[in-house]
């Protein structure tokens, strides 16, 4: 697993531990077995981004924070200046940039998220995560999966949606994909 995901690990086992709190209960927050959770910190499987909003949600912490391990520190304005966002690559699928990680006291979490494509066989990745979330296509096509429906997004469409609802995005035509994610 890359060196990111590990250190998103360290940093979820550094926050267990400091608010004292067990891998069951974390677990129970995260919707997984103990096991599962426990497997999340060793930094050898990937980590969703709903997971840890999550446990951001919960435990009152940045979800940037647990992303990039930046404290935000900005409270009237943040600056992402274009491809300067701080960037974590969760799977060789998405890469999430954020444009917001500066920024203390956050309502929403927005994100540049790269698709890069797959192959046509490949099962699409479903997560869900409380809140609701916009989504607009930069550049390229995605397939939208959401609560068992298929959307086709094109540059310059939106989707506004219930993010508790399964959802997971492809990349079409064999080109990667750029869109704008707002986790609200």
């Amino acid at each position: 697993m890359n060196e990111q995901i590990k250190q998103i690990a360290e940093r979820l086992a550094g926050l267990r531990d400091v608010l004292e709190i067990t891998p069951e209960e974390m677990a129970k927050v995260c919707h997984l077995t103990p096991e599962e959770y426990l497997r999340l910190e060793t930094g050898t499987v990937d980590i969703s981004v709903s997971t840890l909003h999550l446990i951001s949600q919960t435990y009152g912490i940045e979800l940037t924070t647990l992303m990039f391990g930046d404290e935000p520190k900005m409270n009237s304005y943040f600056v992402t200046r274009k491809g300067k966002g701080t960037a974590v690559e969760k799977t060789k699928a998405y890469k999430y940039q954020s444009l917001a990680a500066g920024f203390a006291g956050r309502k929403a979490d927005p994100f540049l998220v790269t698709v890069h494509p797959k192959p046509e066989d490949e099962d699409i990745y479903l997560n869900a995560h409380p809140g609701q979330e916009f989504n607009m296509v930069v550049s390229g096509r995605l397939l939208l999966h959401i609560n068992g429906k298929e959307v086709i997004l094109e540059e310059g469409d939106s989707i506004y949606f219930n993010s508790e609802l399964p959802h997971g995005m492809k990349a079409l035509d064999g080109e990667k994909v750029n869109f704008l994610a707002v986790i609200i």
